[in-house]
């Protein structure tokens, strides 16, 4: 680094610092009291739980109960099934007064059986029993009637002495005023979290819901039999679980219940691991203590919303210390501001990495959970790369300060300017265009070249031999080959003229045959072999149809995104991708590295790589020297897209080894870098498709089994929200700075390259498992399609919008919908919808060819800007 990058870092780090100790400002609360009335008491530990019906040894009871003794002066019981009937004698050693409970369900026979065993533990250990709770929320749960519960509260009043009542929430007993009347005391369930109140408001909540049940029942005394706050879980409305607003409320709760007299049990004592499956997440989070009996919070100091905050912070600035570094190491030339922007991009991407790390390891892992949280971290990281590399391009593309590379061109003269071969392949081309095409190059101003057409298995005598004749016609420069049967597609084609080259031609020019040249072409560019190290000298693509119509006009604004932002970009570190039209090669290096490669479909993108293993350059002049024809369909754009994507995936297969530095060859880490950052974000448009079949078979889930599965971490949603908007941004930024687009092309820009996303996702999966599918090419000047064949065009894309819409539609109408991690989710849904909703919108514009260019923005509109 230099010594600007360290000053920047330097700075970052501090306001990282700066920031972790603003969120994490010490909240000074009441203290915790000397001896606290009551705990909600179940000692399960582990696969403990009655839904195992494993239940906790003898001596593990006692290690509980004597860790809360002399803190405590009384627990609560809710069972007396197996090991837990044992509590009442054991408490009593520790002078532990007992709130002794049944449990109540739907099952008769088991009720019985229940209230028998109470019955009978009362006796043997009443010393200790101070009140006696038959069932806990079994009304709130719909599993027996009022009239039951009465039936049972009577028949247990007729042999305990001790007062008898049954625990149920608070607007429970203000809707059945018949039960205060059978009850020896009103057993309140005062839990904010469960209806959504935010912790700043909970004790006031608890202590109005307690005001009105005495106002309801005077001569009831009011015991409050559960109260708490659980230290993790899903955020319901404004009730946001976590171990701060545990403390927080607890300690607030505990100060008013001395000041008001409250009886009350604090819910809980123990985490219970056996709670996820009836109250998801939050009901493992309960207990002032976790599994492992330590306290969760400190009960005298202030609170502190991340405890750990300062080890943490120090993880996130190593973390981006580590990343900047790397960034930073081939970065000269880059401002200040770009400097600046990229450490602020890797520190908030790294403190956002910890800090979700960090809260995802706060809950109970299971084995499914932790499956899922890998895959999800991994996710997550796939993500986070993506995002440095997106922000890498922004920063060089937009605080770039000089050329890295020196650019100048050798003035020569006629004599001194070498013979170059320009090799034309097609197949199956309109005769006309291609005319138009050869007649653009006869033009040509340059002393020395010659035209080579190659037509390779076009079957129709009435294609190919117009354009033969127009060669002849053109003199003894331009030589025409057709050649059927024959192998490699366009490689195969281009291999076979490159032997049919004149012998004393040094460079081999390559244009596709809809491209019409300017004539200062070959004079401009060829100069740029200034040194033999320089193979390749490449021009943009550039299309000349893009004020035909609306469609066209988005097409061009896509398109000039790669070669007027990336392959500028790219240049600055010899990395560029060489594209098969408008280049030139070097014909003794084209040999040398073996031609054209006839087993990849994009040969170009290849042949330039291989060219950069050797150790050779290559440089790109971003200024439009010829313009060809853009596809006249959607379905044409998208095969287009899948056939660079797909052969994106070819090459890196075969150049793996050499592109991650493990085979010996003379490509920079610049180089390395690039080819493999350049190609990421296609890559990660495979994988979000993946995630995409995973998202909705989650919410499938979610609305089939609405009790039992709840959206992913929120954590996680955050982060494809995040790189969506981010790309977004960049797009908008670089096609304004960079492209000189209006507000309306780059809209269209960016709607069009959206729409590509699917395409590209199945051509990146395609050929991790596959590298057989043939070459197809883009056909040009064809009818464009009708409005239902265009829509037929976007099947795929508009059969995953109408899932996606379904499904966030269906996921609010679930019963906790007003939840925002279900909202969270169901945004999620919708804005991976986006893409789709492009591709229907984009095939649909194809379909009418009639709508202006001007709706988009005409060529003209952006030169001039």
């Amino acid at each position: 680094m230099n010594r600007s990058s360290l000053i920047i870092t330097f700075l970052m780090g501090g306001l990282t610092v700066l920031l972790w100790a603003l969120v994490n400002q010490p909240d000074i609360e009441p203290p915790w009291p000397s001896e606290v009335d009551g705990f909600c008491f179940s000692p399960g530990r582990g696969e403990h739980g009655p839904s195992t019906n494993i239940y906790p040894k003898i001596e593990e009871i006692n290690e509980d109960l004597a860790l809360l003794s002399g803190d405590v002066h009384a627990i609560r019981t809710y069972s007396v099934a197996s090991t837990l009937a044992e509590i009442p004698r054991l408490a009593g050693v520790y002078d532990l007064n007992v709130a002794l409970g049944a449990w109540i369900s739907d099952d008769e026979a088991a009720n019985a059986e229940e209230i028998e065993k109470l019955l009978r533990v009362y006796r043997e250990s009443h010393r200790a029993v101070v009140r006696v709770i038959v069932g806990n929320e079994t009304l709130l749960r719909g599993e027996r009637s009022v009239e039951q519960m009465i039936a049972y509260i009577k028949q247990v009043k007729e042999v305990v002495w001790a007062p008898v009542s049954l625990a149920e929430p608070w607007h429970i007993w203000l809707e059945h005023p018949e039960l205060a009347a059978n009850v020896d005391f009103i057993a309140v369930h005062l839990l904010p979290y469960w209806e959504g109140i935010p912790v700043d408001s909970a004790v006031g909540y608890v202590n109005m819901r307690y005001k009105e049940l005495q106002k309801a029942y005077p001569t009831k005394e009011i015991v409050i039999a559960e109260v708490g706050w659980p230290s993790n879980g899903r955020t319901r409305q404004g009730a946001v679980a976590s171990q701060a607003n545990q403390a927080i409320f607890l300690r607030r709760f505990l100060d008013a219940a001395e000041r008001e007299g409250y009886t009350y049990y604090i819910m809980e004592a123990f985490d219970q691991l056996w709670k996820r499956e009836l109250e998801g997440e939050a009901g493992t989070h309960w207990g002032v203590y976790d599994t492992e009996r330590d306290p969760k919070f400190d009960f005298v100091q202030p609170v502190v919303m991340i405890p750990q905050w300062r080890g943490l912070s120090a993880i996130a600035i190593g973390i981006a210390i580590l990343l900047l570094a790397l960034l930073f190491r081939d970065s000269h030339g880059l401002g200040s501001r770009g400097r600046g922007f990229l450490a602020l991009i890797t520190f908030a991407i790294t403190t956002f990495a910890v800090w979700m790390v960090y809260q995802f390891s706060q809950q109970y892992l299971t084995p499914a959970t932790l499956v899922v949280g890998v895959v999800l971290f991994l996710f997550a990281l796939g993500v986070v790369v993506v995002l440095l590399a997106e922000a890498h391009e922004w920063a060089e593309a937009l605080w770039l300060g000089e050329s890295r590379r020196e650019t100048h061109t050798e003035v020569a003269t006629d004599a001194e300017l070498p013979m170059v071969s320009i090799h034309v392949p097609a197949y199956d081309e309109p005769p006309q265009m291609l005319k138009q095409t050869l007649d653009a190059l006869a033009v040509l101003d340059y002393p020395n070249f010659e035209v080579l057409v190659i037509d390779n298995n076009t079957r129709d005598p009435a294609v190919w031999q117009p354009v033969q004749a127009h060669c002849e016609k053109l003199g003894e420069r331009f030589r025409f080959f057709h050649v059927a049967p024959l192998s490699g597609f366009k490689a195969g084609a281009l291999n076979y003229v490159l032997k049919k080259t004149a012998s004393d031609a040094e460079i081999v020019a390559v244009i596709d045959s809809d491209y019409q040249v300017n004539r200062d072409w070959l004079r401009t560019l060829v100069p740029r072999f200034t040194t033999p190290e320089i193979a390749i000298v490449q021009a943009p693509q550039d299309y000349r149809d893009g004020d035909e119509n609306a469609f066209k006009a988005m097409c061009l604004a896509e398109y000039r995104g790669f070669f007027h932002i990336g392959m500028v970009t790219r240049n600055e570190r010899n990395a560029i991708i060489q594209h098969g039209t408008m280049t030139l090669v070097r014909k003794s290096v084209l040999e040398e590295v073996g031609g054209w490669p006839e087993w990849c479909i994009t040969e170009d993108a290849e042949l330039g790589l291989r060219i950069f293993e050797h150790g050779y350059a290559a440089t790109y002049m971003p200024q439009s020297f010829g313009k060809g024809l853009m596809p006249d369909t959607f379905v044409d754009f998208k095969k287009q897209r899948f056939r660079w994507a797909y052969g994106a995936v070819l090459i890196m297969r075969k150049h793996l080894v050499e592109l991650l530095g493990m085979e010996k060859t003379r490509l920079s880490r610049g180089q390395r870098y690039h080819f493999i950052a350049g190609w990421l974000p296609w890559f990660a448009d495979g994988f979000n498709l993946i995630f995409n079949f995973a998202a909705l078979g989650w919410s499938i889930a979610m609305i089939w089994f609405p009790q039992y599965v709840s959206p992913p971490h929120i954590i996680f949603m955050i982060l494809p929200v995040t790189l969506f908007l981010f790309k977004i941004l960049k797009m908008f930024f670089l096609y304004r700075h960079s492209i000189g687009a209006t507000l309306r092309q780059s809209i269209a820009a960016g709607i069009a390259g959206l729409a590509l996303s699917h395409t590209i996702a199945r051509a990146m999966l395609a050929g991790i498992v596959t590298q057989k599918i043939g070459f197809f090419r883009t056909p040009k000047r064809v009818q464009s399609n009708a409005l239902m064949r265009a829509l037929l065009d976007a099947r795929e894309e508009l059969l995953f919008l109408t899932a996606f819409l379904l499904a966030a539609t269906v996921v609010l109408m679930r019963f906790d919908g007003d939840m925002l991690d279900v909202q969270l989710w169901a945004l999620v849904l919708v804005i991976q919808s986006i893409t789709y909703a492009a591709a229907v919108v984009v095939s649909l514009i194809s379909g009418m060819p009639w709508l202006s260019a001007k709706l988009v923005g005409t060529m003209g509109e952006m030169n001039e800007v």
